[in-house]
């Protein structure tokens, strides 16, 4: 991902700080982009105002004016062949539109071809061709989705203010559009459909249409995805229990066992720091990329983190917060607060390019094959559900829960409670029985507490009694 940060769309959102989104799903992606769209439609509709005042001051007899995402010429013009003539002066007012995009680069366009066309004017010279009747457009062909890829992260930048998240975000649409599409194929709304039907797992099509949706608003292709955009009802995962998770962790120790004496010296001891990111994992119920994005190291480690909390960068999908963990004993016995871990993440990440989309991906990939590596039956993610599902046994709040985890209250009871399995909902009732068990015994222990107690009561008093009987 090359870098613009001086590029003038970027300048342009430089005053604009995204509100964070609690939502990582669809719904929060689109208020976040609707906000940026928003944006950059005032900063191009207060620089039309300009452009048109320029044109004013130079007698143009011509302005631009903003309509569905484009932007036309508004002139009095001869009338068109066709046209009545109702006012009998052979002169009318047109909106001419030229497929000029509503954007900065299009807006100089358009200032080019307002000046142009209030020459014609001026001159007496204009004559309705096929760019002022608006054939070229409709004549234009498509292009192949190659191209259009090739174009994808300059349009896209566009309308959204580059930053770590928007970099992460985007490398997602643009990795699965190249995927699942034929880059020779022309980008029409039937060829981007044929795609997406040709994907059999239910999952990889929702991806793919995500993508290929926001793919198609970069570049105003009108389609409707909107019989692929659901999200599946299932989707087989393996939620490990307490004690799967504490056996998993210990698989390390015995890779190290196992794993025999050929390995590099250089990295011999690089499993520390994937057991490590597996206990996080398992006590934050983080997502992989929270600990690499830009890591606060210092308060993990400080003594004035007396709740033991990590704290997720602003970068990181749903932007900063700080997680609270749930099995705290686990930090101690995890040894999770160890210098000697921290400072090799800290090694880790100097050696990529923290902002840098393709490399965070690479280190939470790498989490994933160690997962695979130690034999685990279950992937870093499902270490996310697992803590979604103990708070909830836990009886944790659900808004607690959801704000913890870093997402809204609909994700958190639409996606993580869905894998509250047989098994999970077994345990929670029998620690639910359980509890109210515990309290029955309490309230039977305080009834027999309170009589004994009377009983002792009546006793000293039976004593004072026979003690002042016995002076009398």
């Amino acid at each position: 991902m090359h870098n613009q940060g001086q590029d003038k769309y970027q300048q342009a959102f430089a005053d604009l700080e995204p509100f964070p989104s609690t939502d990582g799903s669809f719904l929060g992606s689109s208020l976040q982009a609707n906000q940026q769209k928003a944006h950059m439609r005032t900063k191009v509709l207060i620089e039309l105002e300009k452009v048109n005042l320029r044109l004013k001051s130079a007698k143009a007899k011509v302005t631009i004016r903003e309509s569905n995402g484009s932007l036309q010429l508004r002139a009095t013009l001869p009338i068109k062949t066709g046209d009545k003539d109702t006012r009998g002066t052979g002169r009318k007012q047109y909106n001419l539109s030229l497929n000029i995009p509503a954007n900065l680069d299009g807006l100089k366009t358009a200032e080019e071809e307002a000046y142009e066309l209030g020459k014609l004017i001026a001159r007496k010279t204009f004559a309705w061709n096929d760019k002022y009747l608006g054939n070229e457009a409709i004549k234009k062909e498509f292009k192949t989705i190659g191209e259009l890829l090739e174009r994808f992260e300059e349009e896209y930048f566009k309308t959204h203010k580059r930053t770590t998240k928007s970099e992460h975000t985007f490398f997602y649409y643009f990795s699965r559009t190249k995927r699942f599409t034929n880059p020779q194929e022309l980008a029409t709304p039937d060829n981007l459909i044929s795609a997406i039907e040709k994907i059999d797992k239910e999952w990889a099509r929702y991806n793919a249409t995500r993508a290929i949706s926001a793919f198609c608003l970069t570049f105003n292709i009108e389609i409707d995805l909107s019989k692929y955009a659901k999200m599946p009802e299932n989707n087989s995962r393996n939620i490990p229990t307490d004690a799967e998770i504490i056996t998993g962790f210990s698989n390390f120790e015995a890779y190290l066992i196992n794993r025999g004496n050929q390995v590099n010296q250089n990295v011999k001891d690089s499993w520390q720091l994937w057991r490590w990111t597996y206990g996080m994992l398992a006590v934050f119920g983080l997502r992989p990329r929270e600990l690499f994005i830009n890591p606060d190291i210092d308060w993990w480690l400080s003594s004035e983190n007396v709740d033991l909390t990590w704290k997720v960068h602003k970068d990181c999908k749903t932007g900063e917060r700080q997680a609270l963990p749930l099995h705290k004993q686990w930090i101690e016995e995890f040894d999770l607060r160890n210098p000697k871990y921290l400072t090799m993440l800290a090694d880790a990440i100097s050696k990529k390019d923290n902002t840098n989309h393709a490399e965070i991906t690479a280190l939470t990939q790498r989490v994933s094959w160690w997962f695979r590596k130690i034999e685990l039956d279950f992937k870093p993610y499902d270490l996310r559900h697992a803590w979604a599902i103990r708070a909830h046994i836990l009886g944790i709040p659900i808004k607690a829960a959801a704000d913890n985890l870093g997402h809204s209250v609909q994700v958190h009871t639409q996606t993580y409670q869905r894998w509250f399995s047989l098994d999970m909902r077994k345990l929670a009732i029998n620690q639910a029985l359980s509890k109210r068990n515990e309290v029955e015994v309490m309230r039977e222990d305080n009834a027999r507490l309170k009589m004994e107690n009377e009983r002792l009561k009546m006793e000293i008093e039976k004593l004072k009694m026979e003690l002042v009987y016995k002076h009398s």
